[in-house]
């Protein structure tokens, strides 16, 4: 979504909202199924519940009528469980840390309209979930971000060292991600470009983080199925 667009929804939306104050609360309450203007509804999901969704403006989603918050939750929190159940027996650690390392990348991914699968797809790929990874160029964390290029996304969380958080690693690494996305228009040079082979005409990289995302993918899609009675 560009700036233009981006502003006139931002406007839009805070129009409506006037208008809809002006009825009064009684009709307010009898129109709206939420209780609180949807932006605040996406800051105040849990962590479990933070899909690729994410704010509405900040990742250019429609909000296409009322949404029955516990259905969401439950469809969200279903699916995050068996992609952290899928990443720790995959990748051998521990359900807890799969599940915060899960977490952070649909926060993450929300934050910077970056589909989560995607992010975890990378960490796959470039440090198979050890958050305290260093590559021989300086390459650091999950998402192995090498921080001298990428110094003024760092300033805000404490400089090179933070990138041994988890959180700050994959919020990082996200944005150079959607960075890249945004540049190129492409998602495979995209991930070509994040490893530094962009012009390596096999994109070994890429397809591999593809594949990977493909099976995260299917999990996704199992867990999304209607729960039987």
């Amino acid at each position: 979504m560009n700036t233009t667009v981006l502003s006139v929804a931002r406007a839009s939306y805070s129009t409506a909202k006037a208008a809809l104050a002006l009825v009064g609360a009684a009709a307010l309450a009898a129109v709206l199924v939420l209780p609180w203007p949807q932006e605040r509804y996406w800051k105040e999901l849990p962590p479990l519940a933070l899909l690729s969704l994410g704010d509405p403006f900040a990742a250019g989603v429609t909000a296409a009528g009322p949404i029955q918050t516990g259905v969401v939750d439950d469809a969200l929190a279903r699916e995050q469980r068996a992609v952290t159940e899928y990443v720790a027996r995959r990748y051998r650690v521990s359900e807890q840390a799969a599940g915060g390392f899960v977490a952070s990348a649909y926060r993450a991914g929300a934050e910077r309209g970056v589909d989560p699968l995607l992010v975890l797809a990378v960490i796959s790929v470039e440090s198979r979930f050890n958050p305290v990874a260093e590559s021989t160029v300086g390459a650091k964390g999950l998402m192995q971000v090498i921080p001298k290029y990428h110094l003024e996304k760092l300033s805000d969380h404490g400089g090179e060292q933070a990138l041994l958080d988890p959180n700050v690693n994959i919020m990082v690494g996200t944005q150079i991600l959607r960075e890249y996305q945004r540049r190129l228009g492409d998602t495979e040079a995209a991930l070509q470009m994040y490893a530094g082979a962009f012009d390596e005409p096999s994109s070994t990289y890429a397809n591999k983080v593809l594949a990977e995302k493909a099976r995260l993918e299917a999990v996704r899609q199992k867990a999304r199925k209607p729960q039987s009675a």
